[in-house]
């Protein structure tokens, strides 16, 4: 019997402040990206042992179909083992606040010196960078589907509507994505 099994029979609850500190360590420990996960697993399975290894190794499994970065699907996912909705709160807070922090921090220097030409042609070269990062991930998801005109049409004109119309994303999405879902249902059941 794991040492949460036996917490959980004697009616123990691991503290919100152990899985916020735990988390917060795991965000500065695992500065760099995969570095999480096993940081993750030693605070979480070895040092804690709040869940097994075979818990933890489910757990990871998880979080590889789901969206989003596996660290933060592993915090939700101990967070809510250990003590529900609010331990979720606590170890995603923790693994969040010192990013969030660095992002503020940059965010409120760049606006505080905003009027200089240099720190302008910095963030007009972020979101240059960023723009076309998105566009590469678009296309990269779009080519599976490059057989399929119907496909290719609701990428065009979603492109389309925001680039040249100046369509809100939300607008555009609200519009396309039911007539796209009912399309791809129609040619589904053509296929069958």
């Amino acid at each position: 019997m794991t040492e949460m099994a036996q917490r959980r029979e004697l009616g123990q609850a691991v503290p919100l402040a152990a899985l916020f500190t735990a988390f917060l360590a795991v965000s500065l420990y695992g500065v760099g990206g995969g570095g999480g996960v096993v940081w993750a697993r030693r605070i979480a399975v070895e040092n804690r042992r709040w869940i097994s290894n075979r818990e933890f190794a489910d757990i990871v499994s998880l979080c590889q179909v789901m969206p989003g970065p596996n660290i933060v699907g592993i915090a939700v996912c101990v967070g809510a083992k250990m003590r529900g909705t609010i331990g979720t709160i606590a170890a995603v807070s923790g693994f969040l606040v010192i990013p969030w922090a660095i992002g503020f921090s940059v965010g409120l220097l760049f606006l505080e010196y905003v009027h200089l030409l240099v720190v302008r042609n910095i963030l007009g070269g972020i979101a240059a960078t960023a723009a076309g990062l998105l566009i590469a991930t678009g296309i990269r998801l779009l080519l599976p589907h490059r057989q399929r005109p119907a496909a290719l049409l609701f990428a065009g004109l979603a492109f389309g509507l925001i680039t040249f119309a100046k369509l809100p994303l939300l607008a555009v999405l609200f519009v396309l994505v039911p007539v796209s879902t009912a399309i791809a249902g129609i040619e589904k059941g053509r296929a069958r």
